[in-house]
C-alpha cells in the first residue's frame, strides 16, 4: 500500500493539554470484495505530545487511500497505526462513519493512550 507520507512540525507548547479535533468528509477507499467505492466521514482527535500533524499532508494521506482496496476495520486502524507512529501524540481518537451499503451502516471507533515510561532509579 502507497500511501502519502504524514509530515509533522514541532509542538512549540509541550505540556500545554490540548485537543486537535480534524474532520474529512470525502474519505474513499475500495471494498475489496464488489471493488465498488465507500464513503465516509472520519473524525480524527489528538493530544500532541511534541509534534503535530501537517494539514496538508493529513489532506494527501486521507486521499491516497482513494484507490486502496481496503476494509472499513482496517481502514480505521491503519490510520491509528500511521498517526501514532508519526507524532507520538498523548492521545488519539478515530471514527470513521461509512455510508451506508447493503443497508447496513458501519461506524467504527479506535483509541490510542500513550502509556507513561517507567523513570529508571
Amino acid at each position: 500500500m502507497n500511501l502519502y507520507p504524514l509530515d509533522t512540525f514541532e509542538y512549540e507548547y509541550p505540556g500545554h493539554r490540548i485537543e486537535i479535533n480534524f474532520t474529512s468528509n470525502e474519505f474513499t477507499a475500495i471494498c475489496p470484495f464488489s471493488d465498488f467505492p465507500d464513503f465516509a466521514t472520519l473524525h480524527l482527535t489528538y493530544v500532541p505530545n511534541r509534534r503535530c500533524i501537517e494539514l496538508k499532508s493529513l489532506k494527501l494521506y486521507i486521499n491516497s487511500f482513494r484507490d486502496v482496496k481496503i476494509f472499513h476495520e482496517h481502514v480505521v486502524n491503519r490510520i491509528l497505526d500511521d498517526f501514532v507512529a508519526a507524532c507520538d501524540p498523548l492521545e488519539f481518537r478515530i471514527e470513521g462513519d461509512f455510508n451506508v451499503r447493503g443497508n447496513i451502516k458501519t461506524v467504527i471507533r479506535a483509541s490510542y493512550i500513550r502509556s507513561q515510561k517507567k523513570k529508571s532509579k
